[in-house]
């Protein structure tokens, strides 16, 4: 009975090309359940064995009484032994239905603590000092955006001072409004000076109704604060008062710089070399009372990684949870056993014996 490896080697071979195949499909629940394939290599060894030198206590059939006129050596063999080699395939599909081979379905239900920020900048004309390329605030304006790029889960609102304060953007998720209200900060369209406590008050009042964990004003200047009926320290107050945390930075280099210090009859400025002057003492005292920090920026790079570390400070707190959904898929392989051992029924009492 040499012929009788060959087709258990092909259901073998069929039952670990399955195996392969479920393995890049899906996730198995009890893999040690796997070594039961074992049991198919073990009963392909016995059936070559048997079928060498105990052919009768294995097969049904006698080839002693196949007819060889109809049926050629290697034809009788392969029929002969095909409903044992079902049952090799079956032993080997029941391994697999009981390793189960179940699809995973991963499910995140994502939340987050977004923060509402407003961006207080000075719009002076001294932040159109040259100390800043090409001017300082062209650099807070771009370095704004870029922050603003980094904060896609906030809302972000923007308010503009000098003299006077007024919003120009309020607090909004629409980033694409945000940006483009940062972009078109124009000095000269407030009456002229630096009010400092003013363009606070404003932004808190921006906030204060805010139903966000965490709200936020980042605070620029280049100056002192000389105008508007608001004092720095009691715009300071109101933010503590409304939970709302304030960084100040000043922006400047130190010494003299190149800033506007009159307007010519065509609307332009004429420049001269004056000293930088920032109320540091009161940028410093707004961002104690309010749990902030105060930064000086004295060069473009430094206002960028000012920017960096507030956005590290105010982080937005996300909460995730995971679900996991597992479908069993052994239902198939096991049936595929069933129909296999059934098939191995009919042949050995239907087309064996009419062959016999």
């Amino acid at each position: 009975m040499k012929q009788v490896l060959p087709i258990h080697l092909i259901a073998l071979t069929a039952s670990g090309a399955i195996a392969l195949l479920v393995n890049n499909l899906y996730l198995w629940e009890r893999p040690w359940a796997l070594l039961l394939m074992l049991l198919a290599v073990g009963y392909t060894i016995l059936r070559t064995v048997g079928s060498r030198r105990f052919g009768t206590l294995f097969a049904f059939v006698s080839f002693t009484i196949v007819k060889k006129d109809l049926f050629p050596d290697l034809v009788r063999s392969w029929i002969s032994e095909t409903p044992f080699a079902l049952r090799t395939f079956a032993i080997a599909l029941l391994a697999i239905a009981i390793a189960r081979p179940q699809s995973s379905n991963s499910v995140e239900d994502m939340t987050n603590e977004g923060i509402d920020l407003v961006l207080a900048i000075d719009v002076s004309a001294s932040m159109l000092s040259m100390d800043f390329k090409p001017n300082r605030l062209e650099q807070a304006k771009s370095v704004a955006v870029d922050f603003i790029n980094e904060r896609p889960h906030d809302r972000i609102g923007v308010v503009a001072y000098e003299g006077e304060a007024f919003t120009q953007v309020p607090v909004t998720s629409d980033h694409i409004i945000v940006k483009n209200g940062v972009s078109g900060l124009e000095t000269g369209l407030l009456e002229g000076g630096t009010a400092i406590g003013l363009g606070l008050a404003t932004s808190v009042n921006r906030l204060r109704k805010s139903d966000a964990k965490s709200r936020v004003i980042i605070l620029l200047t280049d100056g002192i604060n000389n105008a508007g009926a608001i004092d720095p320290s009691d715009a300071a107050q109101l933010a503590e008062l409304n939970g709302i945390r304030v960084y100040t930075i000043g922006v400047g280099s130190i010494g003299k710089a190149k800033s506007p210090v009159a307007i010519l009859p065509d609307g332009t400025y004429r420049y001269d070399w004056i000293d930088v002057k920032i109320d540091e003492d009161v940028l410093m005292q707004i961002a104690e009372i309010t749990g902030g920090k105060y930064f000086r920026a004295t060069n473009e790079e430094k206002l960028k990684s000012i920017y960096s570390k507030i956005d590290v400070l105010e982080k937005t707190r996300f909460n995730v949870m995971r679900y996991q959904r597992k479908t069993e898929a052994y239902l198939p392989f096991a049936l595929m056993a069933l129909i296999s051992l059934l098939l191995e029924r009919t042949l050995r009492f239907t087309v064996i014996r009419s062959i016999s």
